[in-house]
């Protein structure tokens, strides 16, 4: 008797609704109550993100991030940031090269 695997299960899939992001610190708040980590903690800046990321702080990656409203996001998170391939950029663009290299897969809407 031969047995077929079972499919792999997707990665949760959490959705931010990118209207509520008004500022930075929002974002971080609506990002720890979607993925409803403890105390609602997800990070309070990048480099508090990237840590949340690696374990311990709530869903680990891989997991999908669908932004919705997401240009409404960017244009709220205008702060330049240094760093990056590319130099300075916006925080919208180092919070996205954050998420992915951590290995979230984040879909724009």
């Amino acid at each position: 008797m031969s047995t077929t695997p079972a499919a792999p299960l997707p990665f949760p899939e959490y959705h931010l609704r990118g209207e509520l992001v008004t500022d930075e610190p929002s974002f971080y708040t609506q990002l720890g109550r979607i993925l409803d980590a403890p105390d609602g903690y997800y990070g309070k800046n990048l480099d508090a993100l990237a840590d949340c990321l690696r374990g311990g702080f709530g869903p680990e990656p891989p997991f999908t991030l669908v932004w919705h409203e997401s240009m409404t996001s960017a244009r709220v998170l205008t702060r330049r940031v240094a760093g990056g391939e590319t130099g300075d950029r916006s925080c919208f663009d180092a919070i996205l090269d954050v998420l992915r290299q951590g290995g979230v897969t984040v879909k724009l809407h």
